[in-house]
């Protein structure tokens, strides 16, 4: 397990906190993999009934760790632990509640499209600079987006990387509400705690019904992998990636 991954259990609920505050919680590979085992052991336990991602103080996630990109783009391997957290996610067999405070990048923004409530504070943005990075659209957001907020909406998110502020994303039907910061982790874990109450088998069935088969989400999941990792291998990803570092370096 990654130490920059926090689980703890609240009687049947279980939080899955992003906890690398020096870095806006970018995600590594080992962060990646302590999330997917996390959720594939409550899935597996009775007593968790649902989960909960949560980051920091005015950091949910600035994405993904720009240096296992930069590795992968230089020649080296890897990326697994990624899709593998992926279709973890998108496999949950429980409810998944998710609490966004502040920066909301990449991952950040897309992990919340597989949550069945996402509340969010008003200085939350979201935001998906893939193809500014010489990417492509990842986490199965490609087909979820636009299913949301139709395509024009969903071109200026995923195409043009334009940040959507909580009051936008919420009218959008990206969220479910929006509260204040200092409200935002009570009123998290008081929804989650009233999901868990539910009758599990009947809640259970009510979800799947309304997510409908998996497999294709999942098959879009796979293609959109295949494309991101050959794009991280390309000359534009190449110069993008570095032409950023640079930047946050000067």
């Amino acid at each position: 397990m990654s130490e920059h991954v926090i689980i703890e259990r609240q009687g049947p609920v279980q939080t899955i906190r992003m906890n690398r505050p020096d870095k806006k919680n970018a995600l590594t590979r080992a962060m990646y993999q302590a999330m997917a085992e996390a959720l594939r052991q409550g899935d597996a336990d009775p007593a968790v009934r649902v989960h909960v991602f949560l980051g920091l103080p005015g950091a949910f996630s600035a994405g993904n760790d720009l240096h296992d990109f930069m590795a992968i783009a230089t020649g080296g391997e890897g990326g697994l632990e990624v899709w593998n957290f992926l279709e973890a996610l998108a496999g949950a067999q429980k409810p998944v509640l998710s609490g966004v405070d502040g920066i909301a990048v990449g991952i950040g923004t897309t992990l919340n499209l597989h949550c069945d409530l996402t509340f969010a504070t008003p200085r939350t943005v979201f935001r998906t600079p893939f193809v500014d990075l010489g990417l492509v659209p990842e986490a199965g957001s490609s087909l979820l987006v636009p299913a949301v907020v139709g395509r024009q909406q969903a071109f200026a998110l995923l195409g043009l990387g334009e940040g959507f502020s909580a009051e936008k994303a919420l009218a959008a039907g990206l969220i479910y509400a929006v509260v204040t910061d200092d409200e935002l982790e009570v009123t998290v874990l008081d929804a989650a705690t009233l999901v868990a109450s539910k009758p599990p088998e009947a809640l259970k069935i009510a979800r799947d019904l309304m997510l409908g088969p998996r497999e294709p989400l999942l098959a879009r999941i796979r293609e959109e992998g295949k494309r991101f990792k050959e794009r991280l291998k390309s000359d534009e990803a190449r110069a993008a990636l570095m032409a950023f570092m640079m930047r946050k370096k000067g």
